[in-house]
């Protein structure tokens, strides 16, 4: 299951319920606004994404993971519009039977979100300007607000 929403994010034990007992390692990425990047001072992030393109290609990665890394079950959320400080903007869960899959898993999907999702990340400054970055569409470089 992949989700792309506005709303905050599901826990990792609300996104993926584990009712299994066969699965013995459970590794949870978080990835949360930080309040700085690269020397200057963020206030918040905001994310754009083409959304109907984003949830194929979220699910298209799970199913990658759980055919790579089988048997592992793997799950995602990724957030959209302006996020504050401190909120989650991506959670990956991954559960196998074993910590090794576990892990795999859940750095494996991370890393495939980061490099091919079309979801594009513009950080707020606290001197009031605004940029788009790791992003290959939009104009680099600082904004006025």
């Amino acid at each position: 299951m992949f989700l792309l929403q506005s709303e905050p994010l599901p826990s990792p034990e609300d996104l993926l319920p584990l009712a299994d007992h066969a699965c013995g390692g459970v590794v949870t990425f978080e990835g949360r606004v930080r309040d700085h990047h690269e020397g200057r001072a963020v206030t918040a992030l905001e994310y754009e994404a083409y959304e109907a393109l984003a949830l194929a290609e979220g699910a298209r990665i799970l199913e990658e993971a759980a055919e790579r890394f089988s048997p592992v079950r793997v799950v995602a959320a990724h957030r959209h519009g302006r996020l504050g400080l401190g909120e989650a903007a991506v959670v990956v869960v991954a559960a196998s039977a074993h910590r090794q899959e576990a892990f795999a898993a859940c750095r494996w999907v991370i890393d495939a979100i980061k490099d091919r999702l079309p979801v594009w990340k513009r950080e707020h400054y606290a001197d009031g300007t605004r940029a788009w970055v790791a992003c290959g569409c939009h104009h680099h470089g600082t904004e006025a607000p």
